[in-house]
């Protein structure tokens, strides 16, 4: 079978959907864009700057991470947990929040 790379979506799905723990991960400017990661550990991880740009992060558990300069637009974050997230700059255009947990959350505001 011919070595093929993947890209960080198709790495960071396989992940997820494997069960794999991506709390404290590493994942700074990866273009996940469009990415299911229902329900993924991504507690603590460091997300800056990264494309999310139309994924699934419904149920994610997103507590800590690092979002400052991401593209959150048009995410579903419905129950995500977000507490103590960082936000700074993060575009959440048309991001569906319902039911997140943004308690402690930085740099972000309604």
């Amino acid at each position: 079978m011919p070595f093929r790379l993947m890209s960080d979506r198709e790495q960071v799905e396989a992940a997820v959907a494997a069960g794999t723990d991506l709390s404290g991960a590493y994942l700074s400017g990866a273009n996940l864009s469009g990415a299911d990661l229902t329900g993924a550990d991504l507690s603590g991880a460091y997300l800056t700057r990264a494309n999310l740009d139309g994924a699934n992060l419904t149920g994610a558990n997103l507590t800590g991470a690092n979002l400052s300069g991401a593209n959150l637009s048009g995410v579903d974050l419905t129950r995500a947990y977000l507490s103590g997230a960082y936000l700074t700059r993060a575009n959440l255009d048309g991001a569906n929040l319902t039911g997140a947990n943004l308690s402690y959350v930085k740099g972000y505001s309604r």
